[in-house]
């Protein structure tokens, strides 16, 4: 049966969506730090009023931004102590960004604001018309009043002689009245046309006022009872963090170690003790290695050719067989995650460890529980086959 030691997992399917979801996040993550220094920029150029001091503010916004979203995935693997400062750093430079991410909001809605006041139309009232006499409404009903009582006390008194005269006062009398009725028609529709003028200038002015806020925040305002201003600086701190988030989230992701190296992974075998093997002393001394040399067996096979591998993971063959001698004294389990803790390297090396001391097991004809690795002039190294077949 073929022997086969710690590999490296290689799914294509899981290759193919690695492949995908890397350029995926450094994408997503540019985009992201790329709108909020924009954003910031647009916000430090609005606080500025001389070219000099918007260009300082568009500079430190965008050292801020940066900072924001890196120094999470840069500090991964700093001391407790810099951490620590990069966190307190963090926290500050996140509350800066997110101030100048809410100027921007703010400043943003209060400009669509009012292109959407600009786009009601302005009803100009006609210049008022006064009546002909340009009196008011209350000076028209005295005298009105005041001929009418004249009429009436014409209309009592009888005609004993001159009664023509008597009949054109009356007549000049109901004439000024009537003439002062229209004239108070004419202030009373005067009145109503200013009322109504006043009244359409109201409903300008509110649905101007009203065009100014967002409508889902004048919606959600009125429902919650509360100023839509407080709900446009929530709203614009909400989005703020969201954006801020997702970036750090991104960042932290796709600048982690190995993200770009193949999966290794240990091999599992659940519910399994491995056997104990008791370690056997080597003595180093010339009339043993004479012995073990004079009765090498078939079982007996010598280091092969190692298979061509990365440059990263090659190591020389002292080590190689200093790493057998381990196994085989029991010091050093054969799993990759025990060559890991005994030679304190990287898990993709371990594995590759582990697969060159398991190609040791391949024997044209094993006819023993033990396999040995003998080198020229060194001791044999007896490698228990039940401690190898511990990391198949």
């Amino acid at each position: 049966m073929q022997e086969i030691i710690g590999t490296a997992v290689k799914d294509p399917m899981s290759e193919r969506l690695r492949d995908i979801r890397l350029p995926g996040l450094f994408m997503l993550a540019i985009s992201a730090t790329g709108t909020a220094i924009f954003m910031s920029m647009l916000a430090g150029w609005q606080r500025g009023g001389w070219l000099s001091e918007r260009i300082v503010w568009c500079a430190l916004s965008v050292v801020l931004v940066l900072c924001a979203h890196l120094i999470p995935a840069l500090c991964r693997g700093a001391s407790a102590i810099v951490r620590w400062v990069a966190g307190v750093l963090w926290v500050a430079c996140m509350i800066a960004v997110s101030f100048g991410h809410a100027t921007f909001f703010l400043l943003s809605q209060q400009h669509a604001g009012e292109r959407r006041a600009d786009a009601i139309a302005v009803v100009t009232p006609p210049v008022a018309q006064d009546a002909a006499s340009g009196r008011s409404l209350t000076a028209i009903a005295t005298e009105q009043a005041t001929f009418k009582a004249a009429l009436g006390a014409a209309s009592e008194q009888r005609c004993a002689r001159n009664c023509a005269y008597l009949r054109a006062n009356r007549v000049t009398l109901s004439a000024k009245i009537d003439a002062l009725n229209v004239e108070a028609d004419e202030a009373r529709r005067w009145e109503r046309s200013e009322d109504r003028l006043a009244a359409q200038a109201d409903r300008v002015t509110t649905l101007r006022d009203s065009a100014r806020n967002d409508p889902v925040t004048a919606r959600l305002s009125v429902w919650i009872g509360t100023n839509p201003d407080k709900i446009n600086l929530m709203l614009a701190l909400a989005f703020a963090v969201v954006l801020e988030g997702v970036a750090c989230l991104c960042w932290y992701v796709a600048l982690r170690p190995g993200s770009s190296h193949p999966t290794v992974e240990p091999p599992v075998t659940p519910g399994v003790t491995p056997p104990v093997t008791a370690a056997v002393p080597i003595e180093f001394n010339a009339s043993h290695a004479s012995l073990m040399n004079s009765h090498v067996t078939a079982d007996v096979m010598t280091m092969p050719q190692a298979s061509p591998i990365h440059a990263d993971h090659v190591m020389p063959d002292d080590e190689i067989v200093q790493l057998g001698r381990d196994i085989a004294t029991g010091r050093v389990r054969p799993t990759v995650a025990g060559i890991r803790r005994h030679l304190g390297c990287s898990q993709a090396k371990a594995s590759t460890l582990r697969r060159q001391i398991g190609e040791l097991q391949v024997s044209p004809q094993p006819t023993s529980s033990a396999l040995s690795v003998v080198r020229d002039g060194e001791v044999p190294i007896c490698l228990p086959r039940d401690l190898l077949d511990q990391g198949t």
